[in-house]
């Protein structure tokens, strides 16, 4: 799900860094030492470096070294507030890691957005993923012992760039590994992209997870963290990265961290990893930087959409139905444009997200924003691009599985191309190339 700028937290404390990769090798550790402080992540190949520790005067002494192009005070930007249609709990008999045919899951009959995307047809032909194919979940932790996720994710290639949350974790549930989810929005975008299918269906079934926690329990993700998360994804194998998270700031504020974006988008790209990034839940026009606001609208020239805006990214917009008669449907429209989605030309495709009904996928064990999904296995019921971007994932992840030497730009391509025109024949604003398709995507 995207923010706007107003979602901006309070900053951390900590420094971004950019630099060129002689500095942050030789030079950045005696400086930081010299100042008591400590490199919290360092990246050579992007040139950059999150720093903790050291005082504002001593960031801008910093800044001033030959070398160095930027020093920035490290923000959180907010997971924006998505619609919640609460907590169902999930009847399991079977507790069983792998389930064959993901429309035995106990609540498929409500997961209108995967029929959308024609899955059940990819699943019919045996299309279920690829344990080979890896996607990073760059959100808020995933809860891997959620029956649908049991044994999808990689806990020797997770990570937390989340200290605070570390140290919760370690009280309330100690011996848990450091990605456990204690929001639950990870661990829904996580089993959307893939799922044992006992609970709720995924895109896929068998695609490898790997948890990069980015994001606290309150939903705040730390810019750096996120930088320093989609390199770590990328060095570690992830075929796909999902970042079900962003804003919209100023370019002209910004421009050396616009350019530190780009760094790290392109590094990642060149490691072989595909980033797939939700539009967000703004209703901007990304194209003209046209703000809605109470009463009228906003022009804001010079937006940055992060991280939609960043080259060789896969933007994905959401779509959701009209209306619905029940839980079960029948549903008005579901390829109807989201109110909520921002659109314009960065824009590659469009997936379900939900409006009149959500998109239903697992809810965290470990969640304190949510207890009761503490007591069993409960499936949660969102709306945002948040949700239509893990669609995007699953459906690359099943190109990836076809086609293992396909690199990043062919994916996006193959992506693209096997998406289901809804307005036009042309590039749509709001469904950029159109409407995910994963039967199409796998050849069917």
């Amino acid at each position: 799900m995207g923010n706007s700028a107003s979602e901006i937290n309070a900053e951390t404390g900590n420094f971004i860094l950019a630099a060129n990769r002689n500095f942050i090798r030789r030079d950045l550790g005696e400086f930081v030492a010299s100042k008591g402080g400590e490199i919290l992540f360092s990246h050579e190949g992007a040139g950059f470096a999150l720093i903790s520790g050291i005082s504002e005067e001593e960031a801008i002494e910093l800044a001033g070294i030959n070398g160095v192009s930027l020093v920035e005070a490290e923000v959180e930007i907010q997971l924006e507030s998505i619609k919640t249609d609460g907590v169902h709990d999930a009847q399991i008999s079977d507790l069983g890691i792998m389930n064959d045919n993901p429309e035995t899951a106990f609540f498929f009959a409500r997961q209108w957005h995967l029929n959308a995307i024609s899955a059940p047809d990819a699943w019919a032909a045996g299309k279920t993923g690829s344990s080979d194919v890896t996607v990073a979940i760059l959100d808020t932790g995933i809860d891997y012992t959620y029956p649908d996720l049991a044994g999808l994710v990689d806990l020797d290639r997770s990570v937390s760039f989340i200290p605070g949350d570390d140290a919760i974790v370690n009280v309330i549930f100690p011996g848990a590994h450091p990605i456990a989810d204690l929001h639950y929005h990870g661990t829904h975008v996580a089993a959307t992209v893939s799922s044992n299918a006992l609970a709720a269906a995924g895109v896929t079934s068998k695609t490898t997870l790997m948890g990069v926690k980015v994001c606290n329990v309150n939903g705040s993700c730390p810019t750096g963290a996120v930088l320093a998360g989609m390199l770590y994804a990328a060095d570690n194998g992830a075929d796909i990265a999902n970042m079900s998270l962003g804003g919209l700031f100023l370019k002209s504020a910004n421009p050396g961290f616009v350019s530190l974006i780009n760094n790290v988008t392109n590094y990642v790209r060149q490691q072989g990893t595909l980033i797939v990034v939700a539009a967000g839940n703004s209703a901007v026009d990304l194209n003209r930087n046209i703000v809605p606001v109470e009463g009228g609208s906003l022009r804001a020239p010079s937006l940055f959409a992060s991280y939609c805006d960043a080259p060789g990214v896969f933007c994905v917009s959401a779509t959701g139905p009209e209306a619905t008669a029940g839980v079960n449907g029948p549903w008005q429209n579901i390829d109807a444009v989201a109110p909520y989605t921002n659109f314009g030309s960065a824009i590659n495709a469009a997936a379900p997200g939900g409006f009149a009904s959500p998109v239903w996928a697992g809810c965290s064990t470990f969640s304190l924003q949510i207890p009761q999904c503490q007591t069993g296995a409960f499936i949660l019921g969102l709306s945002g691009t948040s949700m239509a971007s893990p669609h995007a994932a699953g459906v690359a992840a099943l190109i990836k599985a076809d086609t293992p030497r396909i690199n990043p730009a062919q994916l996006s391509r193959e992506l693209e191309r096997a998406s289901d025109k809804i307005d036009g024949n042309g590039r749509s604003p709001f469904y950029g190339q159109g409407r995910v398709n994963a039967a199409t995507a796998v050849g069917l």
